[in-house]
């Protein structure tokens, strides 16, 4: 039973999962005006979530996961869950005048951008998508992107007026990749539309922090220990958060400062600051650590040969921050470099390295490739960050000779990649990540002499 009446919706989230249900939806509830502000949120692949929480009518359990214990939180935010699925319905919400914000955690693979950071007309997802949108109001778009312009198009002959659209995935300048690519389909099927959008939705860039691994069996089943009731659909997640946003939002939003989020004027220092220092480090310990033979983040920390590689790319990143403070960003970087640690080695959080190397193109795109490019351009040799991409060629190779599908939007061109063999391999590779560097002989060298520093002892 909800201890209060819903807000009403006036936040339409895509991407329900267990991130959201960790943070955005965790700083709602504690925003001062929570009761205003109510959420319905649109799973991306599958129903399943959706159809867990509208049977608990939207509630569910945050467990904080410390070292000292756990501790139980209740949260209704959520205040509908949708099938993603449902277009329909999005576009009835979206449409509404009430609705004020939609925020995003629809991953990085999901914005359909190419290596220049433009639309792909011809990836898979956004050529379905404009074909589906081209058949008219039969037509279903098959990505959160595609069912968002759609929905925007809704709002737009409603004359609802604007909103904010808030990207909370781990992108540089995450804010404007969302536009560019929201603006970049309604440009390839309604020119107006996309003026429209332009002129009258906000794209926020946000910093998103909190380690949230996958729920287990066991998670559930300490939740009806210690609470006394039954809940399918609780988070795991440690006890740290935090949430910068840059960016204009028309029609309001809830008072999220409240709950500790910050609003600055500039976002990129705090996003490189996360990306390079806690993402480049959990993509570097995800394949190094599998490949020596380790399960979870702890676990590879522990191991010396994985922490030292740890500590040579957050030199290089750190040196690649230096010049934030100058512009008046207090990154803290020293600081916050033994915060991560100590996260990290937090053993009571599983945090899973398969989880973490999923889509590591995408990935190392934005956590490796901008520290790697700052070293060379600054004369030095980027080893730090060559060891994460060289892992990330190890554990391809590695897995595709195992018959193992690498989970990777490219993950085709990397298995015929991985059916080459020596330099070509790594260069094939490397360019999936960044054609510059991948015609950069010293590079390739560089790459692929680090591509075995990760065996395991005794291999």
């Amino acid at each position: 039973m909800r201890p209060a009446p819903k807000a009403p919706v006036r936040i339409v989230h895509l991407g329900l999962g267990a991130f959201h249900r960790s943070h955005q939806a965790w700083y709602t509830q504690h925003a001062g005006d929570a009761a205003e502000w109510g959420i319905a949120a649109f799973t991306g692949r599958r129903p399943d979530a959706a159809e867990a929480l509208s049977q608990q009518d939207g509630l569910y359990t945050v467990v904080e996961r410390g070292d000292s214990g756990d501790t139980f939180e209740v949260v209704g935010s959520i205040v509908e869950a949708v099938n993603g699925a449902d277009a329909g319905r999005l576009a009835a919400l979206i449409a509404a005048a009430g609705t004020a914000v939609v925020t995003l955690t629809i991953t990085e693979a999901a914005y359909g951008l190419g290596a220049d950071g433009q639309l792909d007309r011809k990836a898979p997802g956004v050529a379905a998508d404009l074909q589906e949108l081209a058949a008219g109001p039969a037509g279903r778009p098959a990505t959160p992107v595609g069912r968002l312009v759609r929905a925007l198009a809704a709002r737009k002959a409603a004359g609802a007026g604007p909103l904010a659209v808030v990207c909370c995935d781990n992108l540089s300048n995450n804010g404007t990749v969302a536009r560019t690519a929201v603006v970049g389909v309604a440009e390839a099927w309604d020119p107006e539309l996309a003026a429209w959008i332009v002129e009258n939705i906000s794209f926020v860039s946000t910093s998103v922090d909190r380690i949230t691994p996958r729920t287990t069996d066991a998670d559930v089943e300490s939740v009806t220990a210690a609470c006394g009731y039954i809940d399918n659909s609780p988070v795991v997640a440690e006890p740290f958060r935090s949430w910068v946003l840059s960016g204009d939002f028309p029609a309001g939003r809830p008072r999220w400062e409240d709950a500790g989020a910050v609003f600055v004027d500039e976002i990129e220092p705090y996003e490189n600051r996360k990306l390079w220092l806690l993402n480049g480090a959990h993509s570097l310990l995800a394949y190094a650590g599998q490949l020596r033979g380790h399960a979870t983040v702890a676990e590879a920390l522990a191991d010396p040969v994985c922490l030292a590689a740890v500590e040579r790319f957050w030199n290089e990143a750190e040196a690649n921050l230096s010049g934030a403070a100058a512009h008046g960003a207090d990154l803290q970087i020293p600081a916050y470099r033994e915060q991560l640690l100590a996260r990290f080695r937090n053993a009571r959080i599983a945090h899973h390295l398969t989880q973490i190397a999923m889509d590591g193109s995408t990935k190392l795109r934005m956590r490796a490739v901008p520290v790697l490019m700052a070293e060379r351009d600054g004369g030095r040799s980027g080893e730090g960050a060559a060891a994460m991409i060289a892992a990330w060629v190890a554990f391809c190779v590695d897995a595709t000779a195992d018959g193992r599908t690498v989970q990777d939007p490219l993950s085709g061109d990397i298995a015929a990649a991985c059916a080459l063999a020596g330099a070509d391999r790594v260069q094939a590779l490397l360019a999936l990540l960044s054609v510059p560097l991948s015609h950069d002989g010293a590079v390739v060298e560089l790459v692929a002499g680090l591509a075995g520093t990760f065996a395991r002892q005794g291999e």
